[in-house]
C-alpha cells in the first residue's frame, strides 16, 4: 500500500453545502482575513459575526483598513475542531467599511465586541461571492508501508 492509497482509504472529506457553511460560520467567532496589496499577501486574525448572509467585524485605523481600501477583494477562513471531527469554511468576497449611520446602528446592535479592550469604531462587512467548506473525521493515522 502506498501513502496515497492509505490516505485515500482513510480520509472521508465531506463537502459542506452553502447552508452547512453558514451554520458553521454562525457557530464561530474567530477567523482569519486574507488581503493582498501590490502582490503582497497579508493575513489578520479577527473576531466576527455572521449575520444576514454576510460577515461583520470591527477594526480601527491601521494597516488592515488601509489594505481593504486599496483592494477590497478578500478571503476569509474560519474553522472548528471537535472531539471526532473538524471543519473549515472559506469565503471569497468584497469588504467595505460601513458608512451610513443606519448601517452602523444596525451593526452596533449585534453582539460583536472587541476581544481585547481596544476601541474599534469601524464596522467592516464582507459580502460573499463564494463560500466553500469541508468537514473531516479525526481518526487515527492509517498504517501504511511506504515504498
Amino acid at each position: 500500500m502506498t501513502l496515497d492509497d492509505a490516505n485515500a482509504a482513510a480520509v472521508t472529506v465531506q463537502i459542506l453545502s452553502d447552508e452547512e457553511c453558514w451554520d458553521a460560520l454562525l457557530s464561530a467567532s474567530l477567523g482569519r482575513l486574507a488581503v493582498s496589496v501590490g502582490g503582497i499577501p497579508d493575513i489578520f486574525p479577527v473576531n466576527f459575526i455572521a449575520a444576514d448572509r454576510r460577515l461583520l467585524f470591527r477594526t480601527a485605523a491601521g494597516t488592515k483598513l488601509v489594505e481593504l481600501t486599496v483592494n477590497n477583494r478578500v478571503a476569509f477562513e474560519t474553522d472548528g475542531v471537535g472531539r471526532d471531527d473538524a471543519w473549515s469554511v472559506v469565503v471569497h468576497g468584497t469588504a467595505r467599511a460601513l458608512d451610513t449611520q443606519g448601517e452602523i446602528d444596525v451593526a452596533g446592535g449585534l453582539p460583536l465586541r472587541p476581544l481585547i479592550p481596544t476601541v474599534k469604531p469601524v464596522f467592516v462587512e464582507i459580502v460573499p461571492a463564494s463560500i466553500t467548506g469541508r468537514r473531516f473525521p479525526l481518526d487515527p493515522e492509517p498504517a501504511a508501508t511506504l515504498l
